[in-house]
């Protein structure tokens, strides 16, 4: 029988993401909004500033600050939600904020939210007075499993997602599982595709599992739910750790982003949920790995129905043509030298980065991909 998120086992588990002097522990556990000491132990100075929206402001900004020690300096920012905000004029507000209190080098920023705080946070940190501190207090499964560990800071641009940014790692990830409770079902789902993801590049086992378990993970069961976080952010930790700044293995975990940015970028940036896209993306991805012949046709079934079981959309928008998904990807951060690159699966479990496909097998890829 599923339980509430709520009701998580109260054992926190702690990994880490090894990168020498930016190394920094990911908390995972129920209960973590309210313990400020384990934020406390990492902050820079006296000086912090909480940066949230105005949903999860409603639950947990109160918690967070109450929860701090005496004798801080605290000062709170809520932004409007949505991703249609993620934009240098959001980070701005950011920046207005600091100046306006007198924040210096010693404060910290702490990113309380999704993905699009957690990276409009961490890129705000990353610039203000050349860089100052900042936590990550990830509030939806997409942020929990992704956005939130790594490093990977930014904002959109209206031709492409997330193409202003930069690297700058938290000091500290707390993964508070039972804020998972009050996750509206449709984002839910978005967090899902991208624990999908982790078992479509690396590890099949992973995805026998999340095959099996779907039911129960859709139905907010936290024993599950915490093992899908813990097993996601392991296999992230593991592959910044070998490659912090994209520059080879990392690259792998941009599956189905190729194709889902350019999604985002031509529906407008909320229209489909991040997760929506990259799942949608990961099928195509999937089925241009059939078409190269690395991957047989069961495989590519069972990928469609395990996104479709996450409650997640196999087709892409009705509006796209061919030429309208080209000229975003063209766009994409992991080109090199006008090539094309694209993140597909070797096997199932085994993702590759492959910049040799034959132009007239992609444009009939997306050309009879299904469209919804």
């Amino acid at each position: 029988m599923s339980q509430d998120a709520s009701s998580v086992p109260a054992a926190m588990l702690t990994l880490g993401v090894a990168l020498g002097d930016r190394s920094y522990p990911i908390h995972i556990g129920p209960g973590l909004v309210d313990d400020g000491s384990k934020l406390a132990s990492h902050l820079a100075g006296r000086q912090v500033m909480v940066v949230t929206n105005d949903t999860v402001a409603e639950h947990y900004l109160a918690r967070l600050t109450a929860s701090l020690p005496q004798g801080l300096i605290v000062e709170t920012l809520v932004l409007p939600d949505g991703e249609a905000h993620k934009s240098l004029e959001g980070v701005a507000k950011i920046w207005d904020a600091l100046l306006a209190v007198g924040f210096n080098r010693s404060a910290t920023l702490v990113a309380l939210g999704g993905g699009v705080i957690g990276d409009m946070v961490g890129f705000a940190a990353a610039c203000y007075q050349r860089g100052i501190a900042f936590i990550q207090v990830p509030t939806t499964l997409l942020s929990q499993v992704d956005s939130s560990v790594g490093g990977k800071t930014g904002v959109n641009h209206p031709l492409g997602k997330n193409m202003i940014g930069a690297f700058w790692q938290p000091r500290v990830v707390l993964i508070d599982t039972a804020t998972l409770a009050t996750l509206p079902s449709r984002e839910l789902s978005a967090g899902l595709a991208e624990v999908i993801k982790y078992g479509l590049i690396h590890d099949l086992g992973f995805l026998d599992w999340l095959e099996a378990e779907m039911a129960g993970l859709r139905g907010l069961d936290a024993e599950l739910l915490a093992r899908a976080i813990e097993r996601s952010c392991a296999i992230k930790a593991e592959i910044v750790a070998q490659d912090e700044t994209e520059q080879g293995v990392r690259a792998l975990l941009n599956l189905g982003h190729t194709f889902g940015h350019a999604i985002e970028a031509y529906m407008g940036y909320g229209a489909w949920l991040h997760g929506e896209a990259v799942a949608a993306g990961m099928l195509m991805a999937a089925d241009l790995s059939h078409r190269l012949g690395w991957i047989e046709a069961d495989a590519l079934e069972r990928t469609r129905r395990i996104i479709q079981a996450a409650g997640l959309p196999v087709a892409a928008p009705k509006e796209m043509g061919v030429e309208d998904f080209l000229a975003r990807m063209r766009l994409d951060k992991k080109n090199l030298d006008s090539r094309l690159r694209l993140v597909l699966l070797a096997d199932m479990g085994n993702a590759c980065v492959h910049d040799e496909t034959p132009r007239d097998l992609l444009e009939e890829c997306i050309a009879q991909f299904p469209r919804c």
